[in-house]
């Protein structure tokens, strides 16, 4: 470029932020609160709202992807219409690791009990998920979970919010169980005992039960970014 033209007199700035770059599905749920979290585990949050926001394979645009609870037969309408459920599918399929809280866990399920006809899933984790399984938004509640794969142990539980939450009946050979329940009934939702599998891992895939966005604690975030490291 000639050194007489304006650009070279002021050129681009060049980005300088080595951070892993980690999209948020931002089509529903706590966006701001996971994007809060990401910051605070060292990685660099974007809003994911259409196919191009996704790029073309694992690393292009984004190391990895968060995506939140809201409504899963909703977010899976609003991934169809807006080009986007192909795409994800295919870059989770090529690696893309992928964390997935509430609906999200749905999502990332290859079976599903309870879903409406027709729903479409992304699918990558071996495990069957029932919906809705902790009941409706009144029996939302809260427990402390004693989980050392996301760094919880009995002198720092993990304080976990299940808002309409699944949970996980069954998971296939390659999926690891991260945390179960504890107390259930004694929590206050009724007919449900303890021992429910709330978060597992499966390659490159997370995925909770419950809202760890919500309260502050971003240990699980901290380990998603981790799993994103190991597959930067």
């Amino acid at each position: 470029m000639d050194a007489r033209h304006p650009r070279a007199l002021f050129p681009a700035t060049v980005s300088t932020d080595s951070r892993l770059t980690i999209g948020i599905l931002a089509l529903q749920g706590d966006v701001r609160e996971h994007s809060l979290a990401l910051e605070a585990a060292g990685a660099r949050p974007v809003a994911v709202r259409r196919a191009t926001d996704l790029g073309d394979a694992p690393g292009d645009r984004l190391d990895g992807l968060v995506i939140p609870g809201g409504e899963s037969t909703t977010m899976s309408t609003l991934l169809t219409s807006f080009d986007m459920l192909l795409p994800l599918r295919e870059l989770i399929a090529a690696g893309l690791p992928a964390y997935g809280s509430c609906a999200g866990m749905i999502l990332l399920a290859d079976r599903v009990e309870g879903a409406e006809e027709g729903q479409a899933l992304l699918g990558g984790i071996d495990m069957t998920v029932r919906r809705n399984a902790f009941g409706r938004q009144v029996d939302s509640y809260e427990e402390d979970l004693i989980a050392p794969g996301l760094g919880a142990g009995k002198d720092r539980p993990l304080h976990a919010v299940f808002i309409r939450a699944p949970w996980v009946e069954s998971v296939g050979p390659g999926v690891e169980i991260l945390a179960t329940t504890r107390t259930g009934r004694a929590a206050g939702v009724s007919g449900v005992d303890g021992g429910r599998i709330v978060a597992v891992r499966h390659g490159a895939l997370l995925a909770t039960s419950f809202h760890p966005e919500v309260g502050g604690d971003h240990r699980v975030h901290d380990v998603f970014v981790s799993m994103v490291t190991r597959r930067a």
